[in-house]
C-alpha cells in the first residue's frame, strides 16, 4: 500500500512538472503554447504538490522557487507603467450575436480612436460599421470563415489592402499625417490541437515583408508571454501595449488574449463587455520613432 502510494505520489507530481515546464517549450512544439495558457495554475499547483512531497529538501525549495519566478514575471506584468502614444486602436472581438451595437458604437465614438480593428463580424452584428461609416469613412473586411469575419475602419486615408482569406487577417495602408504604416486585425484560432501555429506561419511572412511599420490588434487566442507573441514580435518589430489585463471573461479563469502590438508599444486600457465576451482593448501607441 505505501509503495502504491509513492508511485501516485510520484507520477501525479510527474505529470505536474511535465505540463508546467512544457508550457516553456512553444519552439518545440504548439503543445507548448497551450500549456503555457495555463501556467499560473500550473505553477501554483505543481509548487504547492512539490512543497509537501516527500522529496529532499534542497529539491523541493528549487522546483518551488522556479514556480514562483515564473508566477511573478506574469504578474509583474499587470504593474508596469507604459507611456500613451499619439495613435489609438481601438481592438474588439464583437461576439457572433452581440445585440449591443449601439452601445459599442457610441463607447467606439467616445474614445475617438484612429483605428478600429474588429473580429466576429458577421450579419447580426454588421449595422456597427454601416453606423461608424460617417467617421471611419475607410474600411476592409476579410471572410475568417462562411458567416464570420475580420474587419479594420479607419479615420484616416487607405491606399493598399490586405486580405488573406480563411486564416484571420485584414490589413490597410494607413496614409497618417505622420506618415505611412500598416494596420492590421486579426482573429487567431485556437492552439494546439487547432491550428494556431500553422495560420501564423502563413501569417508572419506576410507581416515581415512589409516596408512600413506595422501595428497588428486582434483576438490572438493566446498569451502574451508564449512563445507564438514573441514570434510576432520578433517579427515585425512590434511591442505589446500594457499593462496585462484578461479581456476573456466569462471564463472561470480570465485570460489576456485581446492584444495590440505597434513598433514601440504603448498604453492599453480595457473597455466594456458591451454585448461580447471580450472585453475592449484601447490601446495609444507608438508608430514611428520620435
Amino acid at each position: 500500500m505505501v509503495r502504491a502510494r509513492q508511485v501516485m505520489v510520484n507520477s501525479i507530481a510527474g505529470f505536474l512538472g511535465a505540463a508546467f515546464f512544457g508550457g516553456f517549450a512553444g519552439a518545440v512544439h504548439p503543445l507548448g503554447d497551450s500549456l503555457a495558457v495555463f501556467r499560473i495554475p500550473l505553477a501554483v499547483v505543481f509548487a504547492l504538490w512539490v512543497i509537501w512531497s516527500p522529496s529532499p529538501v534542497w529539491a523541493r525549495w528549487s522546483l518551488s522557487v522556479i514556480c514562483l519566478a515564473a508566477i511573478a514575471q506574469i504578474v509583474a506584468q499587470k504593474y508596469v507603467s507604459h507611456p500613451d502614444g499619439p495613435i489609438t486602436i481601438y481592438q474588439k472581438n464583437l461576439l457572433f450575436q452581440n445585440d449591443q451595437v449601439d452601445a459599442l458604437a457610441a463607447d467606439i465614438r467616445a474614445a475617438r480612436p484612429d483605428i478600429v480593428t474588429l473580429q466576429e463580424l458577421t450579419s447580426r452584428n454588421a449595422p456597427l460599421v454601416r453606423d461608424l461609416r460617417a467617421e471611419y469613412p475607410h474600411q476592409a473586411s476579410c471572410a475568417l470563415v462562411e458567416w464570420a469575419r475580420v474587419a479594420i475602419l479607419s479615420r484616416w486615408p487607405v491606399d493598399g489592402e490586405i486580405c488573406l482569406e480563411g486564416q484571420g487577417l485584414v490589413g490597410i495602408r494607413v496614409v497618417s499625417p505622420d506618415g505611412p504604416f500598416w494596420a492590421f486585425s486579426l482573429h487567431a484560432f485556437w492552439p494546439w490541437p487547432h491550428g494556431q501555429a500553422a495560420q501564423l506561419s502563413d501569417i508572419l511572412p506576410v507581416l515581415s515583408d512589409l516596408e512600413e511599420p506595422v501595428v497588428i490588434a486582434g483576438d490572438f487566442n493566446m498569451v502574451p508571454w508564449s512563445h507564438a507573441l514573441r514570434t510576432i514580435e520578433n517579427s515585425i518589430g512590434a511591442t505589446r501595449a500594457g499593462p496585462l489585463f484578461p479581456t476573456l471573461t466569462k471564463m472561470s479563469a480570465p485570460l489576456p488574449i485581446d492584444h495590440v502590438y505597434a513598433p514601440g508599444g504603448g498604453q492599453a486600457m480595457p473597455r466594456p463587455l458591451l454585448g461580447s465576451d471580450h472585453s475592449g482593448v484601447l490601446a495609444k501607441v507608438f508608430v514611428f520613432a520620435p
